[in-house]
């Protein structure tokens, strides 16, 4: 720790407060009054490594009158309930190694700056439902046991949660991700709904254990994600990476004027990939998949080789170009080699 510890104990890690030498905890009753008594809106908030309870809590947001700067809460504390609706923060704000035991709301706050809270650990529910981050967002390494909701918040320049966990049902809809959210390594526990979200994700190395409703605008990318149960992928405008993805469930994919590549994917589950305005699949380069239905793509630079089930693949709208290496896909039969240089649907049958 880079910072001088209470001296109430050496088990104590809170912050000392001059000229007391204990941290804001173990303050008497008129300490405490005296130190709330030189906080006011937009100055530092320097509470490091120390133990919170949502009533002494309160008393430092009423002392800020709602509106802190720069906040400094590395592996504080908060042994009552977090409630800190409509609070905005004026500066950045770090609460990395913090430890939240009871409900974590930040329904409706504001953070000006940057806000971190990586390594951070929930034990029970989280909310930034609503929230706004005009600055960078990280919940890097951090640990919600509970439900973890992100519905409707906006992320001005972006959110990580790299090597995340999260063992509740967690739900980012509606959200705004700025320049980009990135999961790579992250762990959902239960159901996660990402539907309707702006900007670009990335979910390279996520694992999946249950059902997965996914949304980007922008660039999307899962490359060897796993999926224990359904995955449901709706993109616009967008590239996709889904290459080495596994997935246990069925699989639907639903792009909009985006451009996909599925090289190397497992799915054992059935399997749609549907296009709408101009939409491409680029490979289906050793895709292991027994049911793939594809729809309304643009086929015509689209890679097949090692394609583990050809016969396993049912076209419908498609566009195919025809070289004399190509091949060419049957409605009823397997993909057969086919030797001419026209372009022709590739829901026509051969002869």
């Amino acid at each position: 720790m880079d910072w001088v510890t209470c001296a109430q104990s050496a088990a104590c890690t809170g912050i000392a407060r001059r000229p007391y030498g204990l941290c804001l905890a173990h303050l008497s009753p008129d300490q405490v009054s005296a130190v709330l008594a030189g906080m006011a809106p937009g100055r530092l908030l320097d509470l490091r490594g120390t133990t919170l309870s949502g009533d002494l809590l309160g008393r430092v947001v009423e002392a800020t009158l709602g509106r802190p700067g720069r906040a400094r809460l590395d592996r504080a504390r908060f042994t009552g309930d977090v409630r800190l609706a409509g609070v905005t923060f004026t500066g950045d704000v770090s609460l990395d190694g913090a430890r939240f035991e009871r409900l974590a709301s930040f329904f409706g706050a504001r953070f000006e700056g940057n806000v971190s809270l990586a390594s951070a650990r929930f034990a029970r529910e989280l909310s930034f439902h609503g929230v706004t981050v005009r600055g960078h967002a990280s919940l890097d390494g951090a640990v919600m046991t509970r439900d973890a909701l992100f519905s409707q918040a906006v992320f001005e320049h972006g959110l990580s949660c790299e090597a995340a966990r999260f063992e509740g049902y967690a739900t980012f809809d509606g959200a705004r991700m700025g320049e980009a959210a990135h999961f790579r390594g992250a762990r959902f526990g239960r159901t996660l709904s990402f539907r309707k979200v702006s900007g670009s994700a990335g979910f390279d190395s996520v694992r999946f254990a249950a059902d997965a409703y996914l949304s980007a605008t922008g660039r999307f990318s899962a490359t060897r994600a796993q999926a224990g149960g359904t995955l449901d992928l709706a993109v616009r405008g967008c590239g996709v990476d889904l290459r080495r993805l596994v997935v246990a469930g069925a699989t639907t994919v639903r792009l909009t004027d985006s451009q996909a590549d599925l090289e190397g994917a497992v799915l054992r589950g059935p399997a749609t990939v549907t296009g709408g305005g101009t939409s491409t699949l680029t490979s289906l380069r050793e895709v292991d998949a027994a049911s793939l239905a594809l729809t309304g793509l643009d086929l015509s630079a689209c890679l097949f080789t090692g394609l583990a089930h050809p016969a396993g693949v049912r076209l419908k709208e498609c566009t195919f170009a025809l070289t004399p290496r190509g091949m060419r896909v049957s409605m009823r039969l397997p993909m057969l080699r086919w030797f001419s240089r026209r372009r022709a649907p590739a829901q026509h049958w051969l002869a």
